[in-house]
C-alpha cells in the first residue's frame, strides 16, 4: 500500500490497530505513556484536534504546523510509533510487530468532515460498547477538551469550530445516533 506523505498546514485522522487486533494498550500505564510520546513527539509539529485510545487500536486527529519540513513530521509520528513499540515489546518481554502496518492517515480537506470526524472519535468508544456514556471515556479528548484546564490539546481550536462549549457538547449528543450508523469504511480505508 503507497502511503501519502504527510505535510505541512493540513489536517489528518491517524490511526491504527493491534497487530492481529491484539491489544496495543495492556493495562493503564501504556495508555498514559502513548499520551507522553504524543506530546513528546507531535506536540513540536502538529497541534492535537481530538484523539481516542481504545484496547486494540487508536484515532488521532492532528493540523500539522506550517513552516515545517515535511520529512520532521513524518519522522515525529514514526518515532512516535516507534517507541512505543519497543517500549511495549520490551516491558510485556514481546517480539514482532505491535501494529497491524504503518501507521494510516487520512487527509482531512472540509469543515464538515473534520466535524464529523472529531464526534466519531470522542463517540468511538460507546460504538465499540466498551462504555456506556462517551462522556466518561478516560482515554478520549473529549472530556478535556469541555473542561476549561489547560492541556496539549488545542481545544480553543475545537471549540470554535462548534461556536461554544455548549454547542460542542450538544451536538455530540444530537448527531450520536448518525454517527453511530456511519460505516466504519467511511473513516477507515
Amino acid at each position: 500500500m503507497k502511503y501519502e506523505p504527510i505535510i505541512a498546514d493540513r489536517y489528518y485522522h491517524i490511526y491504527n490497530r493491534g497487530n492481529n487486533k491484539q491489544s496495543i494498550f495492556l493495562e493503564e500505564k501504556n495508555y498514559e505513556y502513548f499520551i507522553s510520546l504524543i506530546v513528546k513527539y507531535l506536540i513540536p509539529v502538529a497541534n492535537i484536534y481530538a484523539y481516542c485510545l481504545i484496547k486494540n487500536h487508536f484515532h488521532i486527529l492532528v493540523k500539522t504546523k506550517t513552516d515545517i519540513p515535511d520529512l520532521k513530521i513524518s519522522k515525529a509520528f514514526s518515532n512516535l510509533f516507534n517507541a512505543y513499540a519497543k517500549a511495549i515489546n520490551k516491558a510485556y518481554n514481546r517480539s514482532g510487530s505491535l501494529f497491524q502496518d504503518r501507521f494510516k492517515r487520512k487527509i482531512i480537506e472540509n469543515e464538515e468532515y473534520l466535524k464529523t470526524l472529531i464526534l466519531y472519535i470522542h463517540l468511538n468508544p460507546e460504538k465499540h460498547k466498551i462504555i456506556k456514556d462517551f462522556c466518561n471515556y478516560k482515554h478520549s479528548s473529549y472530556s478535556k477538551i469541555i473542561s476549561t484546564g489547560n492541556s496539549f490539546l488545542s481545544e480553543n481550536e475545537v471549540i470554535e469550530l462548534f461556536n461554544d462549549r455548549a454547542s460542542f457538547s450538544s451536538v455530540h449528543f444530537q448527531r450520536q445516533e448518525k454517527i453511530h450508523e456511519l460505516d466504519k469504511n467511511i473513516f477507515l480505508e
